[in-house]
């Protein structure tokens, strides 16, 4: 395509007007006939009026739930539990708690999010003036707590007594030892009346670490912990709920079982639920989505896996909030070898949010996201947020353990459809649970150490909000605005300039943790 038109009017300087018609839109490159995955694209840069850090990565996860950042974490084994969702929410994101485990693990992990960051705890371990300092140990090695409230009853609702601490049973050698005679009973305490802001001011006064919260008759009904005020300094755009407890979601089938689990999912406090099938246009999800709906309204439901409009059309039509987006583009996933069904990623991600959009429909892009700069085209071809497995596998907050090969510092990490996760129950995501033979639709491998989900993240953002600074473009719905109008402007990548558009021509080089 010529930059110059030459029936353009004539400029001032005798040379012939410039046409800036450079590069294609979406419509035009996505209707060419041919599948495009993030490397076939690269995006053109437009003019920059303003810094790197004016650009807001707010974006809807559903429709009733919006995220400071436009990234959440796979509900894999490998992935995420509830260390990983912890961090996911404190860095403005979402972690998934996959369901390769019985209900009650899998509710266990939702409490422990629910439970992390509170305003108001409304329902934490209590004992009784009667228990032992060896009962407390056990409570403290099952949920971590440093800090037991003790009430008559030993529950909450009952009268409070007093507080046991670490301080007061660290050095005392006799675990036997009622904690009647431990416990501090010189407590400061605040009124249920009181807002969150003013217990917050109290218990800074205080310099304690947990402040009481109790009614005019002396019964204990919440506390507040001090580490989480700290929190709440320190991770201002943490994706948290009206009660002020972080977000989590989490993964359940389409079985008559799963019925049972989303229902104590609901009940342990999960925000949002993701319908996790590896084909998701069948009649089991499109009944599980009504099914819920009609028995969980507000409950944000995400329907998938999808690629194509028809599929999306009758996952919209059950009642889903939002969609997930891909199939057999993983980088552990083997489906499109397998079955010869799927779709190249970028075109799925780019004609489902076309359709979705008339409806206020958020995608979610999952799988095919080797590194941030994909995170970028994902967003610009539609997606309002992305679904990433391999590129946080190797974080700290993962799931499993560091091991060394080849002098090299690994985790391991599989697909859902990989034979070692399916035994464990995965299969039921392929509906093979009752198959003799499982034909596997993922590997298991290992990936590199990524540090901590807390520097690793922020600089992945960086990236993105860096991504969107050299388009031009300040937030992610101005990206979908200038993707709908046509002046965001694509052009296909020949392989050619693939390998020009990365590191060659050196010796030797060292690459930065993406």
């Amino acid at each position: 395509m010529s930059l110059l038109s030459t029936d353009s009017p004539t400029a001032p300087c005798g040379m012939p007007s410039a046409s800036f018609d450079d590069g294609f839109s979406a419509a035009i490159l996505f209707n060419q006939g041919e599948g495009l995955t993030y490397n076939d694209l690269i995006l053109h840069p437009r003019h920059i009026d303003f810094g790197v850090n004016d650009v807001v990565l707010t974006s809807k996860l559903t429709k009733g739930l919006a995220l400071a950042i436009p990234i959440i974490s796979s509900p894999m084994d490998t992935v995420t539990e509830s260390t990983m969702a912890i961090n996911m929410a404190l860095l403005g994101g979402l972690g998934f708690i996959h369901y390769n485990n019985t209900l009650e693990e899998q509710v266990a992990e939702v409490r422990k999010v629910k439970r992390f960051k509170n305003g108001f705890i409304t329902d934490p371990e209590v004992l009784t003036a009667h228990h032992t300092i060896a009962d407390m140990d056990i409570m403290k090695r099952t949920n971590g707590f440093s800090s037991v409230p003790i009430t008559d009853t030993g529950k909450m609702g009952g009268k409070l007594l007093g507080m046991v601490t670490n301080r007061d049973i660290d050095f005392v050698t006799d675990r036997q030892t009622p904690l009647h005679a431990v416990m501090t009973t010189n407590l400061i305490t605040a009124n249920e009346c009181s807002s969150l802001s003013e217990a917050f001011h109290l218990l800074q006064a205080s310099k304690k670490g947990k402040l009481p919260i109790i009614n005019a008759k002396g019964e204990l009904v919440a506390l507040i912990s001090r580490n989480d005020l700290l929190k709440s300094q320190n991770y201002p755009q943490a994706t948290k709920d009206d009660q002020d407890r972080l977000r989590v979601g989490a993964a359940v089938g389409t079985r008559e079982s799963d019925w049972e689990r989303a229902n104590a999912l609901v009940k342990a406090g999960v925000d949002v639920l993701v319908i996790d099938s590896s084909q998701g246009d069948s009649t089991f999800q499109i009944n599980m989505v009504k099914r819920l709906k009609a028995e969980h309204p507000s409950l944000q439901i995400i329907g998938g896996n999808i690629v194509t409009k028809l599929q999306a059309h009758h996952l919209i039509e059950a009642g889903v909030d939002g969609l997930r987006v891909g199939m057999g583009v993983g980088s552990i996933c083997t489906t499109q070898e397998v079955t010869a069904v799927g779709r190249p990623q970028a075109t799925a991600v780019y004609n489902v949010a076309k359709y979705a959009s008339q409806f206020g429909i958020p995608v979610i892009a999952d799988g095919g996201i080797a590194n941030m700069g994909q995170i970028t085209k994902a967003l610009a071809v539609g997606a309002s947020c992305v679904m990433v497995g391999s590129l946080l596998a190797g974080t700290a907050e993962a799931p499993g353990e560091y091991f060394y090969k080849d002098g090299v510092r690994l985790k391991k990490y599989r697909g859902m459809g990989s034979q070692e996760a399916m035994t464990k129950g995965s299969s039921v995501r392929y509906f093979g649970e009752q198959s003799k033979i499982l034909v596997a639709q993922g590997v298991t491998g290992s990936v590199m150490d990524k540090g901590s989900l807390r520097q690793y993240l922020p600089y992945i953002i960086q990236g993105i909000k860096h991504g969107l600074q050299d388009l031009g473009i300040q937030s992610i719905v101005q990206l979908h605005e200038t993707l709908n109008n046509g002046e965001l402007r694509f052009e296909r990548r020949s392989i050619a300039a693939n390998i020009e558009g990365g590191v060659h021509s050196l010796h030797s080089y060292e690459k930065s943790i993406t």
